[in-house]
């Protein structure tokens, strides 16, 4: 049964494919200056996104299970981290394929992923019975358009991004024919854009959502009675649904409970104000440059820079290009606008989720983003602005249904005096800003913008004049977009820079500070895996660890452990020195949970004086400079693992408020809170006892194994890896209680004698949080 009548095709199947074959001749030319090698996408697609693929391709070639990571944050989940890439599957091809990824293969993956979703759009022309062209315009404009050319180094929220249409496309053409496999293959998609876990993929799960209510509550004339309506979704609805928690279920309840354990809590609506989108920055979407966005930051004038007064914005400037090519937003604002056609079916659709998704965008500037806030999920994220994603990619479909009704159209409905006016004023407008703001020199990139307006509608004019020659048709449409949208979201500061900016994080780089470092940590005991932190040396240095296979004691990641944030305060990010902070329980690089951390070698873009107020001369002697930086060694670093004899009790929530951690000899000594001794009996009123031995037999990412010989009266083996509770102890093969440890280190109660202890990561822990064993 079919919930409705599928529509007719209007071309032959020969011209949809000639489109598709131009799509990826443009999307080639478009994406060249980084497949080839010119430029990187740079900023968090290198200093983040490239350090995890490294590390997933790195762990799946040397056979090592890539579920946790000990090179960053002192350890960190990765199989729960949104951000890791185990979950997207291209990156994950490209990580089982090549044993050291490039930035090229890279980037090549994050266009091809935009790329299969401009052809998802393509599809759903093709199924709506539009025509090829206009799916060709809404394919060009959704992926070299908008945040998807603007902020092409987000590479998490560009996948979330990319899966839309074909989870779109599949949804429509399940409930078209209530199908229950089309339905499970819109699942298929819509769980992979939701695995991305990020605001992206939830507004577009609202999207979703909110399409299927529309196909049930809003029919064409034609279609069957409510009931039938309603019955000939439940099919395509259970596929969909089935399919879709079997691919995002157990990523989401990872990432749940490592938000239950993280410092990612629920954003505050004042937080979320200050990532809202300034007004006058959708005047973009018709003159990319409007603001100067392609010059140096200093040039930029656009909000919410310091010619706008006080914003209260927190936001980079290439969060407010909204520019998706002059043909798609011409066409909208002329005839979808101008003549009433987005209101047409299903058209409409588009033009609600747009409206809605720029009066989400906007934020604090309307009146209804309160409201708005209080939908399930929406406190989690932080930027209302990111919903300029989802403007791009409705913007986009509407451009193209416009252009393909254009193409169709007779005289009188191509006659749109009323939209001609409307653009008109909207370029006006944009006259009036720049000449208001004192920035004549705008008026050179509104000149521009008229010349595409003018490539625009002469190509296609001239197209719809050869409806005999349909595939110079679409030449003549995609010639001019191309072009366009090469020059107006060219390559620049914000999304391309040369790919030896980032040298050093490829694997055979020759960074002196690099292979000092490597150098020194291989001269490591048996007991030893000494730590690393690289702080305020450039954006791109603090996740080197990832693709270097050291581990650092801080890193690049929004997510943390708050068990790790407790003990240390450390921020997201040490890109430059105001970043390195501080804490009560760690107070300095001299201190005994920096020797808890085995942080023996300290690299920092500046003298570490500047960085650490508490140091004394000499606590930490300088051992080389190099371009990037100044190398110390802290002398006190204590071995990964140890084996003391005797636990003392302390409090470590006051530990982690007032500071004060014990200067004891570690080695001998473990403590363990207040609440564990007295629940087990472990502790006693003074340090001392006898040091042990222990010597690391195995450490891989998700297990280490270490021999041990307790001291005669029995110990503790200890870990210094942070603590979680989906780690586990086994002593002699038998599980153990896991302690927690000097504040954040795991450890053991041992006997006598020698013992082969194992260290173990098991994800699977967190379903027994969620579903407890019984019984």
């Amino acid at each position: 049964m079919s919930t409705f009548p599928p529509p007719p095709k209007t071309e032959p199947f020969g011209v949809f494919f000639a489109s598709i074959l131009i799509f990826c001749a443009a999307s080639l030319y478009l994406c060249w200056p980084w497949v080839s090698g010119q430029v990187t996408i740079p900023w968090d697609a290198k200093a983040h996104f490239q350090p995890q693929l490294s590390f997933l391709a790195h762990s799946l070639h040397r056979d090592a299970a890539p579920w946790w990571t000990p090179n960053v944050f002192a350890g960190m989940p990765q199989i729960a981290d949104p951000q890791s890439l185990i979950f997207a599957p291209l990156y994950l091809a490209l990580a089982v394929l090549v044993p050291e990824p490039n930035f090229q293969q890279a980037d090549g993956v994050a266009f091809l992923m935009l790329t299969l979703g401009g052809i998802g759009w393509m599809l759903y022309f093709r199924d709506q019975g539009w025509r090829a062209a206009g799916g060709l315009v809404a394919a060009l404009a959704f992926a070299y358009g908008g945040s998807a050319a603007w902020r092409i180094q987000h590479t998490g929220q560009i996948l979330s991004f990319a899966w839309f249409p074909l989870a779109f496309w599949a949804l429509s053409r399940a409930l078209d024919r209530s199908s229950f496999a089309w339905g499970g293959v819109a699942g298929l998609f819509a769980g992979l854009m939701a695995l991305g876990r990020d605001q992206i993929g939830w507004l577009f799960c609202l999207t979703l959502a909110a399409f299927v209510v529309y196909r049930l509550f809003s029919p064409p004339p034609e279609s069957p009675s409510f009931g039938r309506r309603l019955a000939g979704m439940l099919k395509p609805l259970a596929g969909g649904a089935l399919v879709g928690l079997i691919v995002v279920g157990p990523a989401l309840v990872w990432t749940v409970q490592l938000a239950e354990q993280s410092n990612r809590s629920e954003i505050t609506l004042e937080g979320a104000f200050i990532g809202s989108l300034h007004p006058a920055s959708l005047l973009t979407a018709v003159v990319a440059n409007l603001y100067d966005i392609h010059g140096p930051l200093s040039a930029f004038w656009g909000p919410p820079s310091p010619g706008w007064g006080e914003t209260h914005l927190y936001i980079a400037r290439n969060m407010t290009e909204v520019y998706f090519g002059a043909l798609p937003v011409a066409a909208l604002l002329v005839y979808g606008l101008g003549r009433g056609w987005a209101l047409r079916r299903p058209a409409v659709f588009f033009l609600g989720a747009l409206l809605a998704m720029i009066v989400y965008a906007l934020g604090k500037y309307t009146p209804v983003f309160a409201a708005l806030f209080d939908l399930p999920g929406a406190s989690l994220f932080r930027r209302p602005a990111d919903a300029t994603f989802q403007i791009g990619a409705f913007a986009a479909v509407l451009g193209g249904f416009c252009v393909s009704e254009y193409l169709g159209a007779g005289a009188p409905e191509r006659r749109a005096p009323l939209g001609f006016a409307l653009l008109g004023a909207v370029l006006l407008a944009c006259v009036g800003v720049a000449l208001a703001k004192g920035h004549a020199e705008a008026l050179g990139a509104i000149g521009f913008a008229l010349l595409c307006f003018a490539l625009a509608f002469g190509g296609l004019f001239v197209a719809r004049r050869l409806p005999g020659r349909p595939v110079l048709g679409l030449l003549l449409i995609a010639l001019p977009l191309t072009f366009d949208l090469s020059i107006n979201n060219a390559p620049n500061q914000s999304t391309a820079l040369p790919p030896q900016t980032y040298d050093v994080l490829r694997e055979a780089t020759g960074n002196e500070t690099i292979r000092f470092l490597k150098d020194k940590l291989a001269e490591n005991g048996p007991d030893r895996r000494d730590r690393v932190e690289l702080a305020a040396i450039d954006f791109h240095w603090p996740n080197a660890g990832l693709t270097h296979g050291f581990d650092m004691s801080l890193g690049y990641n929004p997510i943390r452990l708050q068990t790790f944030i407790d003990v240390t305060r450390a921020n997201d990010h040490v890109a430059v020195p105001e970043q390195r902070v501080f804490s009560p329980a760690f107070p300095s690089y001299k201190s005994p949970m920096a020797n808890l951390f085995g942080l023996r070698w300290i690299a920092t873009g500046v003298p570490v004086e500047q960085i650490d107020k508490n140091l004394k001369p000499g606590d930490l002697p300088l051992v080389k400079q190099t371009a990037d930086a100044f190398i110390y060694e802290n002398k006190d670093a204590l071995p990964r693992v140890l084996a003391p004899g005797r636990a003392v009790v302390a409090d470590f929530a006051a530990l982690a408020d007032k500071g004060g951690v014990p200067d004891l000899d570690y080695r001998k000594t473990v403590l363990l809170d207040r609440a564990d001794c007295a629940r087990l009996g472990l502790c006693q009123a003074q340090p001392g006892g006898e040091a042990g031995e222990a010597r690391i037999v195995a450490y891989e990412n998700t297990f280490v194994d270490v021999d041990v010989t307790a001291p005669a009266g029995g110990g503790f083996v200890v870990l210094n890896d942070v603590w979680q509770n989906w780690q586990a102890v086994y002593v002699d093969g038998v599980e153990a209680e896991l302690l927690k440890a000097n504040m954040m280190f795991r450890a053991a109660k041992l006997s006598p004698g020698a013992h082969r202890v194992r260290f173990q990561f098991e994800p699977l822990r967190a379903f027994r949080r969620v579903w407890p064993a019984k019984g």
